[in-house]
């Protein structure tokens, strides 16, 4: 770790008890002058962390921060996990290491200076406030194999918070988490491999927990779980916790049985069942009434001619308005 993230946690670590804390005790701590501290505060504040001063009393965080605990995590998991606490992104990560990785291991990170999404879109990544998770996973049946995947990632997901208390969490075709129509959570499954080889896939997911208010960088719709969570306290520790064993359970499930079982699970959990959408396929849309998924993870939609199935990495489902 870097010795300017070191210092960095630790004047986290110290502020997590939610006192305040002065410049001068702190750098007493750490070896250092008051001036290198508010340096690294104003660094905090970059990651994302609200950490104010008053004049005579020192630095306190705005919120309680809930820092995530390896030792926790690994010891009530089957699965080999690295808490990275500050990290370019946790796919790029195990993309990195899929020769010398096991099927399971997992990554997980408090803050991602370069998270994504899809079509390298920034995935925003404040630190300590969300989840930023990746697992890899190895599947011996190839490339051709891993097309459903990531709708049963998504719906694992769904699952796993739905055990934590937390209903009316939706899935967004292809993998998007949604609740009541605003993004929740994104799912990104990265894949390399040759044809006839197995196939090395990294699942990430970037979940908004207590993401602060104000994201200028944000271009859509967005919510986070403690707003949605009727006052329950989301532990983060314990949601990551049922996140990694509802996706291993639910990868094992899939490469046993594809992803027939899991059809009627997605179409319970589907925010956009029933309702009019436009489908984005770069330059082409297409209107129409989400029916479902089908057999092989394709959107069904109810268009003027009939029932159509669309697939692919690159489609776009926006909720919309019926063609005219």
């Amino acid at each position: 770790m870097r010795k300017e993230h070191a210092v960095k946690l630790h004047i986290l670590k110290a502020l997590s008890d939610g006192a305040f804390h002065s410049g001068e005790g702190l750098g007493r701590e750490l070896g250092i002058s008051r001036a290198a501290i508010a340096r690294h505060i104003k660094g905090l504040n970059d990651w994302g962390v609200d950490i104010f001063r008053i004049q005579g009393r020192g630095y306190q965080l705005a919120q309680p921060l809930q820092l995530l605990n390896e030792e926790t995590l690994q010891a009530q998991l089957d699965t080999p996990l690295e808490l990275i606490s500050v990290i370019d992104s946790t796919n790029q990560y195990l993309l990195d290491r899929v020769k010398d990785s096991v099927k399971g291991r997992v990554c997980i990170a408090e803050y991602q200076a370069m998270g994504r999404g899809r079509r390298g879109r920034q995935w925003i990544s404040p630190f300590g406030t969300n989840l930023y998770l990746s697992m890899y996973w190895r599947l011996d049946a190839g490339m051709a194999a891993a097309m459903g995947l990531s709708l049963v990632v998504g719906i694992a997901a769904v699952e796993a918070i739905e055990s934590m208390g937390i209903d009316g969490v939706k899935l967004k075709w292809p993998n998007d988490i949604y609740y009541q129509d605003k993004k929740l959570a994104g799912i990104l499954v990265e894949m390399s491999g040759q044809a006839g080889a197995a196939a090395h896939l990294v699942i990430g997911m970037g979940l908004n927990i207590g993401m602060p208010d104000q994201q200028p960088d944000i271009d859509q719709p967005w919510t986070s779980l403690n707003r949605v969570s009727d006052g329950l306290d989301v532990d983060r520790n314990k949601l990551a916790l049922e996140l990694i064993r509802h996706w291993k359970v639910a990868l094992e499930e899939y490469e046993m049985t594809g992803l027939g079982g899991f059809v009627e699970r997605w179409n319970r959990l589907d925010n956009f069942i029933g309702r009019p959408v436009k489908l984005l396929m770069g330059p082409r849309e297409v209107y129409g009434v989400v029916k479902g998924i089908d057999q092989q993870g394709g959107v069904v939609l109810e268009t003027q001619n009939g029932l159509e199935t669309y697939i692919g990495g690159e489609i776009s489902l926006r909720k919309g308005e019926q063609h005219e």
